[in-house]
């Protein structure tokens, strides 16, 4: 579903990420673990289209992506959900949700944001209020939610826990689950294993921009 060929990424002419190799297979998902700067959240926004890689390829669902700007990942299916959520603050719930959807003219949207609303009850309790009334774990979801409306085959994830609340992270937990078992595919970014470790199928870690170590957990696809 996605492969990374070394791939390289500068920002300002710095070099961020180096020579990483990573695979997604189809149905799986898979954790990117790595301290804060290690290199997560710019290899999330390269395989999104946001920043070049200045070498290596992107392979998404068998199409060579590297050069496509940010919205064919969209018409291919592929959903975003950033480190620090980017909705826009004075739309609605909904309206961020809808936003790719809007933006990409993807078909059967009323279809998948009530099977969202179904999966999430509690943003369908919210749908109306803006998106500055929320609380950050509640954004999280929102974020969540957005990702999915374009995100039917792959979804990539950056630190979906981070300064979320105990209770709103095992929500979270228990989300991810059912769309794993839905059958989509995910890259997840985490710092550690604290939330992700009986939802991986596959870990990578990352150090300084590189992918130094691989493992496979436990019933993992080889």
């Amino acid at each position: 579903m996605l492969k990374l060929s070394s791939m390289h990424t500068q920002i300002s002419g710095t070099p961020i990420l180096r020579d990483v190799a990573l695979e997604v297979k189809p149905g799986t998902m898979v954790g990117l673990i790595g301290r804060n700067g290690a290199g997560k959240t710019t290899l999330m926004r390269t395989v999104m289209g946001l920043l070049k890689p200045s070498s290596g390829t992107i392979t998404i669902d068998g199409r060579d992506m590297t050069s496509l700007p940010p919205h064919f990942r969209a018409q291919s299916k592929v959903g975003y959900m950033p480190e620090d959520r980017q909705l826009v603050p004075t739309l609605s719930v909904e309206e961020n949700i809808l936003l790719p959807a809007w933006a990409n003219g993807l078909p059967e949207v009323d279809a998948r944001l009530a099977w969202i609303y179904e999966l999430m009850p509690e943003i369908e309790a919210f749908s109306g209020r803006k998106a500055l009334q929320l609380s950050g774990g509640q954004q999280k979801l929102v974020a969540l939610a957005r990702a999915m409306i374009s995100g039917t085959h792959l979804l990539l994830l950056d630190e979906p826990f981070e300064g979320v609340a105990p209770a709103l992270s095992r929500r979270l937990v228990s989300v991810l689950h059912t769309l794993k078992d839905e059958g989509l595919s995910m890259l997840l970014s985490e710092s550690d294993y604290s939330h992700s470790a009986d939802l991986v199928d596959r870990v990578y870690t990352i150090e300084r921009g590189a992918v130094i170590a691989q493992e496979l957990t436990t019933g993992a696809v080889a």
